[in-house]
């Protein structure tokens, strides 16, 4: 197909929303981005606006068409990423969400897992579901929703409540919303709620049961590239197929071109999450992983993968810009941790949504741990770089006592690869190459691929494979004693931030 036709990705993320257009080379063409709000109710609450969200997807798909100057006529596809455990409930009548968007780090859901797991624990369902249960998936949110908004049980009851991840929200409000939007998710995004059937990729009718959740309210299972429906009249892009959806870690491993078993990426955004292919296995870890949906292209087979979710990385370094103050812009933590040459004895695990994987501790809360006198903000700034390679560490352990195979490399991505710091520690940390791809935009390519494979833009994955090219790696340079020493007081300092909620604890 001609390179003078384009697809466009849209990237509907925890902090902003993104439409990024990218040529047959996978080549970034243009992109349009807009941050939505943060809303923080009560300690350990987490929200967005949906409306918000629509409406700043629908701007950044103007801003990527006008600074591109295309039209809708050059473009053959669109396919959407996003957010995947943020829960949105509307009603189909009117469009109007009931309640704010329930965002994955939000943990307000604990006393719902509690009640959930009773005598049987929080690996209650994960034999089918891959998942255990954990306020962190959008399933509790839900519940939440039903629970506490005045009139959802019976609304939702009565069938006049749509439940979709923000991959549903936007396609649902792209292809129509109340005159005739299509109401699915895709088998990746499906995988995090704790309703899907890994094997049968289909809802389960006893867990949504025990969770008391309604049917009526979930959209279609689909797989990942395949054409859901084209966009509605009013939009910019009107007739242009939707063809492509992958949450958002998923569609950054399927962008960077690990499409077998053994490849792996990790993403540094918000938080991290490494994912590991275990191709069409279904692998259970004895290790704290999350067994979850790699991807599905139409009628082929499905694809699994190992995942470490890590819930605190890039969104520790803004909280030291936002609530401290210590830096006025993300890429200054840089700067600051480069004028001392270690972290000056600190430890910080912000454990500010109690610990991901591989702990599952939704009770932990952050410590800065190991201060003297000595300490200083550029210590404080390194040590908060250096949390986000400790906790990749452990996650990646966890991955090769999984798969019995040790990585001998990591593909990384998301928006903290670009400092050259946390990319050299990492290495360091890990004791193997970190390797940074020509296109970091891993997460907006993996759904323009999707949608792009869907109508013949791309013809296979070879074709993907070949459009990957290494930009940047870092080889490890710390000496094993000096490795150890970091880790073994890492692992110290995790065990101070546990057990800190408990019955008398708000948050």
């Amino acid at each position: 197909m001609s390179e003078q036709k384009y697809v466009l990705a849209i990237d509907q993320g925890t902090t902003s929303s993104r439409a990024i257009i990218f040529d047959h080379k996978g080549t970034i063409v243009s992109t349009g981005q807009k941050e939505h709000e943060q809303i923080f109710p009560k300690a350990g609450w987490v929200e967005h606006d949906p409306m918000e969200i629509w409406a700043n997807v629908r701007e950044v798909i103007g801003q990527a068409l006008s600074k591109a100057d295309l039209t809708r006529h050059d473009i053959v596809a669109v396919g959407i990423t996003n957010q995947r455990e943020t829960a949105v409930v509307w009603d189909r009548n009117t469009g109007e969400p009931v309640y704010n968007a329930i965002v994955w780090q939000d943990t307000r859901t604990q006393s719902i897992v509690d009640r959930l797991a009773g005598d049987e624990g929080t690996e209650r369902f994960k034999s089918i579901v891959g998942l255990p249960l954990a306020t962190y998936f959008s399933g509790t949110k839900i519940v939440w929703i039903l629970e506490n908004v005045e009139g959802a049980r019976e609304k939702a009851e009565a069938g006049e409540l749509m439940f979709g991840t923000t991959d549903t929200w936007v396609l649902w409000n792209l292809t129509g919303g109340t005159e005739g939007g299509v109401h699915v998710t895709d088998v990746t995004n499906a995988s995090r709620t704790l309703f899907m059937d890994l094997e049968t990729l289909e809802w389960r009718d006893d867990i949504l049961e025990a969770f008391g959740v309604p049917k009526s309210m979930l959209p279609e299972i689909k797989s990942s590239s395949e054409v859901y429906g084209t966009v509605e009249s009013s939009n910019l892009l009107r007739e242009v197929p939707i063809a492509g959806i992958l949450g958002d870690q998923q569609a950054a491993t399927f962008g960077q071109a690990a499409f077998d078993a053994g490849e792996s990426k990790n993403t540094y955004g918000t938080g991290n999450f490494l994912i590991f292919n275990t191709d069409t296995e279904i692998v259970h870890s004895k290790n704290g992983l999350l067994t979850t949906l790699g991807y599905k292209l139409g009628d082929q087979p499905a694809h699994y993968a190992l995942e470490g979710s890590i819930a605190v990385t890039g969104s520790l370094i803004q909280w030291l810009r936002d609530n401290l103050g210590i830096i006025s812009s993300a890429p200054e933590v840089e700067t600051l941790a480069n004028t001392v040459e270690d972290n000056g004895g600190a430890y910080f695990v912000p454990a500010f949504s109690g610990l991901f994987a591989p702990y599952w501790r939704s009770d932990a809360r952050g410590a800065l741990v190991g201060l003297t006198r000595y300490v200083n903000k550029g210590h404080i700034a390194r040590a908060a770089l250096e949390a986000t390679a400790f906790q990749t560490r452990e996650v990646l352990d966890a991955v090769n006592a999984d798969s019995g195979v040790d990585l001998t490399e990591l593909k990384v991505d998301g928006g903290m690869i670009a400092n050259n710091t946390l990319m050299q520690f990492q290495a360091d940390i890990l004791g193997v190459p970190v390797i940074r791809p020509v296109v970091a935009e891993t997460t907006a390519l993996g759904a323009a691929y999707a949608a792009g494979l869907a109508v013949g833009f791309w013809a296979n994955l070879d074709e993907l494979r070949a459009n990957w090219q290494e930009d940047s790696r870092w080889e490890p340079k710390m000496d094993d004693a000096e490795r150890e020493r970091q880790l073994r007081n890492w692992k110290k300092a995790v065990t101070k931030t546990l057990d800190w909620v408990d019955a008398d604890t708000e948050a």
